[in-house]
C-alpha cells in the first residue's frame, strides 16, 4: 500500500459552441444552447486591469474594472471573488490541509508555515464598488465575499470597480517568484477573479490545493513591469510597449477566455515558431540553462507543432492565434493560450509534460469543466488524449499508449483507497488517491468508452463533443450523451458504475464443457465483452456478447451473441466446435481488476 501511494504521489508532482477561430472574437455576453439543452446558460465578464508590479519587493498595485452580464434566470443578491494568493499565508486551509494529510505534496509540505511576511503572498481589496456604489465586502480566506447593494436581475449587466494591493509569495505551488530555477515572475491566479455561478449555484471554493472554475469572457489587461523583464502569457500584445523611465506598459487582449495568465523574467530567450496551418507558437526559456536544457527547448519547437495539429485534427481546431511554452512555476500547469513548465528536464520528460498541457488547452480550457467538481474529465482525457499524441511521435508506436493509466487505476481499484469520482477535488483522503482517480481512472474512463462503443464511434465523439461544448461548461453526462447521440446507445449505465461509484469490472471463465463455455461476471460493474476462442481443431473465431442494457453493439467482425442481462451472474456462450481455450477481452482495453480468470484453457 504504501509503495502504491509512494508512486501515484511521484505521478502526480511529474504532471502536473462553434469551434471556429471567429468564435473567439464572439461577445458570449447572451445566454447560449446546447445540443442537449434548448436552456443552457452561462455568465460573461469583460476584465479591464491595470497593474503596476515592484519587481524589488515583488509586490504590485491593480485596479480592476469588472462589467458582469447576468445570463442566468435568478436575481443575484450576493457576488464572490477568489483571492488565490491568500492561501500562502501560515494558517491558511492550504497550509493546514498539507500539514495533516498524510501524504502531503512535496511542493508544499510545511512550507507555508514557515513564509516571513515579506515571503507570503496576499491580495488586499482596499475598495470595491458596483455602478459606482460602495460595497461592503468580508475577506474569507481565499474568498471575497460582496454583499450587493442592489440585486443583479435576470440579463442585466452590471460594473464593479476595484482598487487593490498584492505580494507574490516564494514559489510553492503554481504561482510565485523565484522558483527553483530561479525564474523570477510565475503570475498564475493573481488577480482577484470573479467566481462562477451556474444552474448550480455558486462556486466560491476555497483554494485548499486543486484546480479551478472560472467565468468565460475578455481580458484586456495593461501590465507596467521593469523594463528588462521580457513577458509571455495570455493573450495578443497591443502594439510595442510604451516606455516611462525604468518601466515599461505593455497591453495584452485575450477574448474569450476564462482566466489570464503572465510569466516574467530579465533572461528569457524568446523564441517563436510559426505554423504553416495553426497559431504562432512562443517559447520563453531562460539563457542561463545548462546547454544540453538549451538544446532541449529548441527540439521542443517543431515537436510542440506536431502535437498542435494532432490535437487540432483529432478534437478539433485550435482556436487562438497563438500559445505560449513558458518555463516558470513548479512542474507543469495549464492555463489559456499557455503553459508553465519547469525547464531543466531530459528531452523524454519536457515533451510529456508539454504534450500534456497542451492537450488541456481543449480538456478544461476550451471544454471548461469544473476541475474542483470533474477533475477527471480534464485531467484523465487529457492524460488519454496525450498518450496518444506522444505515441504518434514515437519511432516505434506502442500498441496501446494508455497500457500504464489502466495499471494506475488497476493499482488504486484494488488499495482499499480509492473513492467515487463524484468526490470533490479537497475532498480525497490521500493526494495519492487523487492522482491516481483523476488521471488514471478518468483517462481509462475515455479509453474503456472505445471499448464499449467501437474506436471510430469514441473518435466521431471527441470532435462533436468539441462542437457542441467548446467555450462552454460541460459535465460528464454531456460525454455520455454526446456518445448516445453518435452511437444510438443507452450509456447512462457506465457513467453511474465506473464514475458515481467504486463498483469494479470482473469477469471469469467459470467452466468449458465441450462446445459450452459458462462465463461468470464477478465484479458489480455491467460491461458488453470481447470473447476469443480457440477450438479443438484449432481454429479460432472471435464472439462479441452485447451488455443487454446497452441496447446496440459496437461495430465488430466478431460473431454476435445473444444479450447478457447484467442480473444474471452467469452465462453460456455455446458455440459449434469443441473449446480449447478462451480468453475475456484480448485487447485489455477492459479495465478487469482480474485477468487471471479472464483466460482458461483445456
Amino acid at each position: 500500500m504504501k509503495n502504491f501511494i509512494s508512486t501515484l504521489a511521484i505521478a502526480c508532482v511529474l504532471m502536473s459552441c462553434d469551434s471556429s477561430k471567429e468564435a473567439v472574437q464572439n461577445n458570449t455576453s447572451q445566454s447560449v444552447t446546447t445540443s442537449n439543452s434548448n436552456s443552457y446558460w452561462q455568465q460573461h465578464v469583460d476584465y479591464k486591469m491595470y497593474i503596476d508590479m515592484n519587481t524589488n519587493n515583488y509586490q504590485y498595485k491593480g485596479n480592476q474594472t469588472l462589467v458582469y452580464t447576468n445570463n442566468s434566470p435568478d436575481v443575484l443578491n450576493r457576488v464572490y471573488y477568489h483571492l488565490y494568493f491568500n492561501a500562502f499565508q501560515p494558517g491558511s486551509e492550504m497550509d493546514v490541509r498539507s500539514r495533516s494529510i498524510s501524504d502531503p505534496d512535496p511542493r508544499v509540505g510545511d512550507r507555508i508555515s514557515k513564509l516571513k511576511p515579506n515571503e507570503i503572498g496576499y491580495i488586499k481589496v482596499n475598495s470595491l464598488s458596483q455602478n459606482g456604489t460602495v460595497l461592503s465586502y468580508e475577506t474569507v480566506g481565499t474568498v471575497l465575499e460582496v454583499k450587493l447593494n442592489k440585486p443583479i436581475q435576470p440579463g442585466e449587466k452590471v460594473t464593479f470597480k476595484m482598487d487593490f494591493d498584492a505580494q507574490v509569495p516564494v514559489q510553492i505551488r503554481r504561482s510565485g517568484r523565484n522558483n527553483a530555477e530561479g525564474v523570477a515572475l510565475s503570475m498564475t491566479q493573481w488577480y482577484p477573479k470573479l467566481a462562477e455561478y451556474d444552474d448550480e449555484g455558486w462556486h466560491a471554493d476555497p483554494y485548499i490545493g486543486r484546480e479551478f472554475h472560472g467565468v468565460w469572457g475578455n481580458f484586456d489587461v495593461s501590465l507596467t513591469i521593469d523594463k528588462d523583464y521580457v513577458v509571455g502569457g495570455t493573450g495578443y500584445l497591443q502594439g510595442e510597449p510604451t516606455i516611462s523611465g525604468s518601466k515599461k506598459t505593455m497591453r495584452f487582449i485575450a477574448p474569450n477566455v476564462h482566466d489570464f495568465t503572465w510569466a516574467a523574467d530579465k533572461d528569457y530567450i524568446h523564441d517563436t515558431y510559426k505554423m504553416a496551418n495553426g497559431p504562432v507558437l512562443n517559447f520563453y526559456y531562460k539563457k542561463d540553462l545548462p546547454s544540453e536544457n538549451l538544446q532541449n527547448w529548441k527540439n521542443l519547437q517543431a515537436d510542440t507543432a506536431k502535437l498542435m495539429t494532432f490535437f487540432s485534427e483529432n478534437i478539433g481546431e485550435y482556436p487562438y492565434e497563438q500559445y505560449s511554452v513558458i518555463q516558470g512555476g513548479d512542474g507543469g500547469m495549464e492555463y489559456a493560450m499557455s503553459t508553465l513548465i519547469t525547464g531543466k528536464r531530459r528531452y523524454g520528460s519536457l515533451l510529456g509534460v508539454t504534450a500534456h498541457e497542451l492537450a488541456h488547452t481543449w480538456f478544461q480550457f476550451l471544454l471548461a469543466t469544473n476541475e474542483a467538481k470533474h477533475e477527471w474529465m480534464d485531467e484523465g482525457f487529457t492524460s488519454y488524449i496525450s498518450a496518444l499524441a506522444m505515441n504518434e511521435l514515437r519511432d516505434k508506436p506502442r500498441e496501446n499508449p494508455t497500457s500504464g493509466s489502466y495499471r494506475g487505476y488497476l493499482g488504486l481499484a484494488k488499495s482499499g483507497v480509492e473513492q467515487p469520482l463524484t468526490t470533490h477535488a479537497d475532498r480525497y483522503n490521500l493526494n495519492g488517491a487523487y492522482g491516481a482517480s483523476a488521471y488514471s481512472k478518468g483517462a481509462v474512463f475515455i479509453a474503456q468508452l472505445g471499448y464499449v462503443i467501437g474506436e471510430d464511434n469514441l473518435k466521431k465523439t471527441l470532435k462533436k463533443y468539441y462542437k457542441d461544448f467548446a467555450f462552454k461548461h460541460p459535465k460528464p453526462m454531456d460525454i455520455v450523451r454526446t456518445a448516445e447521440k453518435i452511437t444510438d446507445f443507452e450509456l447512462d449505465w457506465y457513467l453511474i458504475d465506473f464514475a458515481q461509484t467504486t463498483n469494479t469490472i470482473d469477469y471469469g471463465v467459470k467452466s468449458i464443457n465441450g462446445s459450452t463455455v459458462t462465463l461468470e461476471r464477478i465484479g458489480q460493474m455491467p460491461m458488453p465483452l470481447d470473447v476469443s476462442i480457440t477450438y479443438a481443431d484449432g481454429s479460432k473465431e472471435d464472439f462479441y456478447i452485447p451488455l443487454q442494457m446497452m441496447r446496440g453493439e459496437k461495430p465488430t467482425k466478431a460473431t454476435v451473441t445473444t444479450d447478457w442481462a447484467w442480473a444474471y451472474p452467469t452465462y453460456d456462450l455455446k458455440t459449434s466446435k469443441n473449446v480449447k481455450s478462451i480468453e475475456i477481452d484480448p485487447s485489455q482495453m477492459m479495465a478487469d481488476i482480474d485477468r487471471a480468470n479472464n483466460v482458461s484453457s483445456l
